[in-house]
This record gives structure tokens, C-alpha cells and sequence, in this order.
């Protein structure tokens, strides 16, 4: 029997440096029914003719070139649109990340499940931690409603990045605009959306790796201190808790997630941030129709002040511990 088909779409811009690598990576698959489109926008550091390169050594592999730069979003968004009406899986392989030999082989027999299976996640790599442990085991499969209330309910966070997880194709080219990019985490607000009407595939092995070295300047690497995770899960409940959740449990986890979610950003007040990490916290609230609450930050800093001051101990080994970091910074 014919393997199915699978689109792997790596977008790229200036990652002459990983773009080898990751090439190499889907080359190597153990699934060899694949088309591998290249994306180039408007690279200008020899990327395009590594890729280019690759392409004319493969027939498998097709080079895009945009005719004007576009935003990271948008440029993911357009090489999605030129992935095959005849595949039947998706996978986008970041150019600074890679992906392990039996990745596309396992991740396709884990949809082969059942036709309801829309997303497809795994274990990732991400530096040297590995990221989704404590996803039911052995479960491969979970309906959309179950895992939406599952994601929303514990701190395991299973979408990773667009290199972690694999779409059903038909889920990608009925949009013009697969990502929405007036998101500020277009890729896990995707995830939670496909949940609502189809179901959840899981494999329990590490099957991408995504760096953490990069010096490109891609989103991640510009915002990786901003606190991104925690914002990320403040906006996933309060855009899906109402969604997954009975009123009760939804009114409650939101009002624990604001607790959580100030709690981190006080504790970054009192190291004094810049106006570029407030500014980036105020563009993600914006996607929830909200703003910092300034006030309900400032007793949460009042908080941990008292905190500090009724435990002057702590505070001196936090202040040691602070300093130490700063020299070796």
C-alpha cells in the first residue's frame, strides 16, 4: 500500500547557518512519501542558494521565492498555501530546528488512527529539556473536547512550537491564512481551535529538536525573556476556558490564571524590566480585548514586598543570588 502523502514546508529568512541541518534532517526520513517546500523570503545571507542547491539534488523539494518580505506570520502563512492538494499531512520544520529520522513515519501512522484526528504532538527537544512529559501514557488518542479541558486544567504544555506538531492538510488548505497574525501566539491558538472539532493524536517519543543557540532574529529568540509561556497560558484561558469548561470551572481557572500570571509579572517589576517587556505583555493582552491591570500589579508587587520583608533571610540569599548572576552575566 502507497504511503500517503505528507507536505513539509520549512519558510525561511537569513538561517544559512541551521538551514543545512535542517534540510539534512527531512531528507533523512524514514517516511519517504514526502514533497519538501522551501520558502525563502528574501534571504540575503546565502540561504536561497543553499537551498537551491538541495533542490536541484532532490525532486522531492520545491523552492518558493517571495517577491517582497513579509512579516514571520505572513511568510508562513503564504508557503502553507503552496503545500499539494493531493497530501494528507502537514508538518512545518522551522529552518533553525530539525527533526528526527522516524518523526514523519510515526506521527503519520498515529493519524491512521482515526480519520477525526485533526492535530498530531509528540515530545520535543527543546535545548537539552524535553518538553510534554506528562501526557497520559500509553494514550495515543484523545477526543478534542477532552484534551481542550485536559490542556486547560494542568501546566503540561503539548503544541511545543510548528515544529512539534503535524496538521491534517485539508485543515490547511481550506484557509487562506492558516495563522492568524494578529495573534500574539498564533501557532497554540491554531491548536486549541482545531481541537474544537476534531480529536487529538499524541506519540510518546522526542521526535523534533528545536534549538535555542540561534541568533537569527526570529520572534522566539527576540522575546525568549519576556516571560512568553506565562502570557501564553494566560490568554489560552481566558480565550478557551469559556469554550472547554463548564461556567463555574471556567469563571474559577480564569481568576487563578490572573493570580499566577501577575504573580510573575510583579516578580519582574521588582527586577525593574524595560519598557520593551511591558509593551510585549500589552500587545498580548490586546488579543483578549485587555490591558495591564496596573493596579491589580501593584498589589501584587506590594505582595511580594511583604513577602520579602517578613522573610529577611530569604531576601538576603535572593540578593546574593541576584548579584552572583549579574557578574556572571
Amino acid at each position: 500500500m502507497n504511503q500517503p502523502l505528507v507536505s513539509v514546508v520549512t519558510p525561511f529568512h537569513n538561517t544559512a547557518q541551521y538551514l543545512p541541518e535542517c534540510i539534512e534532517s527531512v531528507l533523512a526520513q524514514s517516511h519517504s512519501r514526502f514533497e519538501y517546500i522551501l520558502s525563502d523570503n528574501c534571504s540575503t545571507d546565502g540561504s536561497r542558494e543553499i537551498a537551491e542547491a538541495y533542490a536541484h539534488r532532490d525532486p522531492r523539494i520545491r523552492l518558493i521565492r517571495q517577491s517582497r518580505l513579509l512579516s514571520q506570520v505572513g511568510h508562513y502563512n503564504a508557503a502553507l498555501t503552496e503545500i499539494s492538494t493531493a497530501s494528507e499531512y502537514c508538518k512545518i520544520v522551522q529552518a533553525d530546528d530539525y527533526i528526527f529520522p522516524e518523526c514523519l513515519r510515526l506521527m503519520v501512522r498515529a493519524f491512521e488512527y482515526s480519520g477525526s484526528i485533526g492535530l498530531v504532538s509528540s515530545y520535543d527537544l527543546k535545548g537539552n529539556k524535553v518538553r510534554g512529559s506528562g501526557f497520559p501514557y500509553p494514550t495515543p488518542v484523545f477526543s478534542g473536547e477532552d484534551m481542550g479541558r485536559w490542556c486547560l486544567r494542568t501546566r503540561v504544555f503539548v503544541f511545543g512550537s510548528p515544529t512539534t506538531v503535524m496538521y491534517r492538510s485539508s485543515l490547511v488548505r481550506k484557509c487562506q491564512s492558516f495563522y492568524d497574525d494578529s495573534l500574539l501566539h498564533e501557532d497554540t491558538d491554531k491548536c486549541m481551535q482545531i481541537l474544537q472539532e476534531w480529536d487529538f493524536g499524541f506519540v510518546h517519543q522526542v521526535l523534533s529538536y528545536l534549538r535555542t543557540d540561534n541568533v537569527n532574529e526570529s520572534i522566539t529568540a527576540r522575546f525568549r525573556t519576556f516571560e512568553p509561556d506565562a502570557l501564553d497560558r494566560y490568554i489560552m484561558v481566558q480565550r478557551y476556558a469559556p469554550v472547554f469548561l463548564e461556567a463555574q470551572e471556567a469563571s474559577a481557572l480564569s481568576r487563578k490564571s490572573k493570580r499566577e500570571y501577575y504573580s510573575v509579572l510583579a516578580c519582574q517589576a521588582l527586577h525593574f524590566r524595560e519598557a520593551a517587556f511591558w509593551q510585549y505583555h500589552e500587545g498580548g493582552l490586546k488579543t483578549v480585548g485587555e490591558t495591564l491591570a496596573w493596579p491589580y500589579l501593584l498589589r501584587q508587587v506590594g505582595r511580594k514586598l511583604l513577602g520579602l520583608v517578613a522573610n529577611p533571610g530569604t531576601t538576603a540569599l535572593r540578593v546574593i543570588r541576584a548579584v552572583r548572576f549579574d557578574q556572571r552575566a
